[in-house]
């Protein structure tokens, strides 16, 4: 995989989690449009949020940094996973209904798109990689 597609993964990623942002920092207006369960206080829908937003930016600034820096990737890889992880066992449990499911999937694919980037070259990944 090329550094521009991962650039690219990168910055989808960045408008991805922005709508994640937007679905937990408005959990009683958004939530429901894609089955969300009904929303716990606002002081842990907010936090969430701002999580959301924070790996976002991160994933914008990686993106817009000459060298990308593959522990930020990594970090973003297993981020990803473990996010739909979470939501898929909960799914498996019944607590949440599959829209969910599908919504999340993103996560799923980006995660794969990461890892991929990391595994196409680990010696070069792991010191970062200089693009013109």
């Amino acid at each position: 995989m090329t550094d521009q597609t991962l650039r690219r993964a990168l910055w989808a990623s960045v408008f991805y989690n922005f709508g994640g942002f937007l679905l937990f920092a408005f959990p009683d207006t958004l939530g429901p449009l894609v089955g969300m369960p009904a929303p716990g206080p606002r002081v842990y829908t907010t936090l969430l949020a701002m999580f959301v937003a924070l790996f976002g930016g991160s994933y914008a600034w990686v993106a817009s940094q000459p060298r990308i820096d593959a522990p930020m990737v990594a970090l973003a890889a297993i981020g990803k996973a473990m996010a739909f992880a979470v939501v898929f066992a909960f799914w498996l449990g019944g607590a949440v209904p599959g829209l969910v499911v599908l919504a999340i999937a993103g996560d799923l694919v980006f995660a794969i798109v990461f890892a991929s980037w990391l595994l196409a070259a680990p010696s070069v990944a792991l010191q970062g990689r200089e693009t013109a």
